[in-house]
């Protein structure tokens, strides 16, 4: 995900949240960073909520779906560079 490690990974979800939080600029890098993140967080078993996710959020998969694909399809062009690549910065 191009996080150095999970301690990395939770420390830069923290400041990205942040971020979005407070409307301030966000690099390309760190915006393939989130929505990778989001996409493992909401799919994956492995690693993420996966077929928990409505019992982790509240949210159910159907009415997250259409939100993650909006995202990608908004975050598109920013992202583009990052496309079968490791986001690193």
């Amino acid at each position: 995900m191009g996080f150095v490690d999970a301690r990395d990974l939770l420390d830069q979800c923290r400041i990205l949240s942040r971020a979005l939080g407070d409307g301030d600029p966000i690099t390309p890098v760190d915006w393939a960073r989130t929505l990778l993140a989001a996409e493992i967080v909401f799919v994956s078993d492995l690693v993420g909520s996966g077929v928990e996710w409505q019992t982790t959020t509240g949210l159910t998969d159907e009415a997250t779906l259409p939100i993650l694909r909006a995202i990608q399809r908004k975050l598109a062009r920013t992202v583009s560079a990052y496309y079968g690549k490791r986001p690193d910065a």
